[in-house]
């Protein structure tokens, strides 16, 4: 058996070929598998469990499809989707899990996380995460009626498109310090992350005695991929158009 990890799908009603990646691993390697971990954003943008798209709706239908099919989904939130709450995690049968959360991975205790903590370099983007992510601000937010709130979302996607765009890629990559204190603070040598669109396998000096393996995942702009971790191993896997 194996457990089967994605992130950075970034799906909208406007990339249906994304959703059909999706689909696609749903329908086959995902049934295999022990477990899928679905490491944040998931969708482009979440505005609330009050307001599905298309795509939100169909997704839905088939994450609970897996999970009756005896395949665990879990999630965690991203930047684009932390809004999602516990009426949509019901709708999907998702297990919500905390930002950062350790799991025995075939006997490697192993951090998961979404990443975008550990790019601390991004001074700009980690305020802006503070104050999105402060229960009062999520409240005020959530009581706008629903045009009000897509406007801002799409308001806030194209600032950080253009923030991106600005910003050296060094910067908005992980900090090596915050990457080294994850690993000590969770006491893991483990650990798989998406949110920087740079998939690699990196290894990092934790102390004199031991390193650590860190895991980036893939985004879905492109194509759709998963890596598949088992008792052997992990591998990187891309879906076939």
């Amino acid at each position: 058996m194996t457990t089967l990890f994605i992130s950075d799908l970034h799906l909208e009603d406007s990339r249906p070929e994304a959703t059909g990646w999706l689909r696609q691993l749903l329908h086959g390697p995902a049934r295999d598998a022990e477990a899928l971990y679905i490491l944040g954003d998931l969708f482009e943008f979440w505005i609330g469990d009050d307001v599905l798209s298309d795509t939100a709706r169909d997704v839905a239908r088939e994450l609970s499809a897996l999970n009756e099919a005896g395949v665990k989904c879990h999630f965690q939130h991203g930047n684009r989707d932390f809004l999602i709450g516990s009426d949509y995690s019901r709708q999907a049968d998702l297990n919500l899990l905390p930002e950062h959360q350790v799991i025995d991975l075939y006997g490697r205790p192993t951090l998961l996380l979404h990443g975008d903590t550990l790019c601390t370099d991004d001074t700009e983007y980690q305020a802006f995460r503070r104050q999105v992510r402060d229960p009062a601000f999520q409240a005020l937010f959530l009581d706008k009626p629903p045009e009000e709130r897509l406007a801002v979302a799409r308001q806030a996607r194209d600032a950080s498109r253009q923030h991106t765009g600005e910003t050296a890629m060094g910067i908005m990559d992980t900090n090596e310090q915050a990457v080294i204190d994850a690993f000590r603070t969770h006491g893991v040598r483990h650990m798989i992350h998406g949110h920087t669109h740079r998939p690699a396998t990196h290894r990092h000096r934790i102390d004199e005695s031991s390193e650590g393996e860190r895991i980036v995942l893939a985004d879905w702009y492109e194509a759709g991929s998963y890596l598949e971790v088992g008792p052997k191993g992990s591998r990187s896997v891309t879906l076939k158009p």
